[in-house]
């Protein structure tokens, strides 16, 4: 027992030394946050601009969300999931990391002109800030005119109480965005609808089976959800299902 606690002292006090030793060799880097006083406009215009581009990024995740394709992906996911009756396959992560890359791919002329026309000749000074901002969103703006109802646009025109836009440009992107999100809504639902007809006459064959065999006890899931599995992997579902999204952005 000594001999043991002499070797656990001796093997304490090595990692002791080695953890000092490697400490005293690791530098690092000062970090200073704050602010100070200054007579120089430009840099109070720098300061404010680096707090806007935070902001803006604190927001990038919801923007990213409520003005793409992003909406109507997640939903549609989510109405395959439950009309299948399948708990938590495929689980949430995948999900949501197939509605982002899909996104992504949905998006990316629209992203690749933004980077084009707006954020790189910002970058480059070849465009005020102003210019810049028009620029970025016009893509956006496109995008979520060719996806939105015209009923959904009058409803939030209203609801601003502005004059009725002549044109589209006249249209507030503050008065578009909600319309925007407003018909995503309404085309997921309609397409979670269309995805559970399938799966609900299965349910019903699946029920009038068991009780005509007398096993009520039985839940119909327990049946159904094996055949509805096979259906969807017969039909090749994901691949119509995702090649029928990405169309209908088109």
């Amino acid at each position: 027992m000594k001999i043991s606690r002499q070797w656990m002292m001796l093997v304490f006090l090595l990692v002791v030394g080695v953890a000092q030793t490697t400490w005293a060799q690791v530098t690092l880097p000062q970090v200073n946050l704050g602010f100070k006083t200054t007579d120089n406009p430009t840099e109070v215009v720098s300061a404010i601009k680096l707090v806007l581009i935070m902001t803006v990024l604190s927001l990038a995740p919801a923007i990213l969300i409520m003005m793409t394709s992003f909406t109507r992906i997640i939903i549609v996911f989510s109405f395959l999931r439950q009309a299948m009756g399948v708990a938590q396959m495929p689980p949430n992560q995948l999900l949501v990391g197939l509605s982002l890359f899909l996104t992504f791919f949905i998006m990316g002329p629209q992203f690749t002109e933004m980077n084009t026309n707006g954020i790189q000749p910002y970058l480059t000074g070849k465009i005020s800030q102003e210019e810049a901002l028009t620029q970025t969103l016009a893509p956006l703006r496109k995008f979520m005119f060719t996806q939105t109802r015209d009923q959904d646009l009058s409803l939030f025109v209203k609801l601003a109480r502005i004059d009725k836009p002549k044109t589209r440009a006249d249209v507030p992107t503050m008065v578009l965005i909600p319309s925007f999100i407003l018909s995503e809504l309404k085309t997921a639902f309609q397409i979670g609808f269309i995805i559970f007809l399938p799966f609900l006459v299965i349910d019903i064959v699946a029920s009038s089976v068991l009780m005509a065999m007398g096993m009520m006890m039985l839940p119909p899931i327990v049946i159904s959800l094996p055949f509805k599995i096979m259906l969807f992997v017969l039909v090749d579902g994901w691949g119509l299902l995702i090649g029928s999204m990405v169309k209908s952005f088109g």
